[in-house]
């Protein structure tokens, strides 16, 4: 009976560890949720300014003239790294697309300052 009480009790250790791991998946899931809604608000909120301002259809001339502009697009990619980790997520080749739950990522950052 005492090693039937010994091995429930180490199961019992053991559920509320796995308690405690889905506590906090969940609440980190939680967070990264309501991020993600943020986002979807500000990106239909910008979505129906630029809907309302919708440029004429490009010709093959304006595709050429773009595609020789491309050097001023460059920046563009760096400034949505840089939104998505003001908003709260990896951008480091570590953890890329994770929420960022304890602070600044040092690989982050340094990514950041290249």
């Amino acid at each position: 009976m005492e090693t039937q009480m010994g091995q429930m009790y180490s199961d019992l250790g053991e559920l509320k560890l796995a308690v405690k791991e889905l506590l906090e998946e969940n609440q980190r899931l939680t967070i990264e949720n309501e991020q993600l809604r943020k986002m979807l608000i500000r990106d239909n909120t910008r979505a129906e300014e630029t809907a309302i301002e919708q440029p004429a259809p490009l010709s093959a001339n304006d595709v050429e003239t773009e595609a020789s502009e491309a050097g001023e697009v460059v920046g563009e990619g760096y400034d949505n790294l840089a939104r998505l980790y003001h908003e709260g997520f990896h951008i480091c080749n570590v953890y890329y697309g994770h929420l960022r739950t304890e602070g600044d990522c040092l690989f982050c950052l340094s990514f950041l300052n290249k």
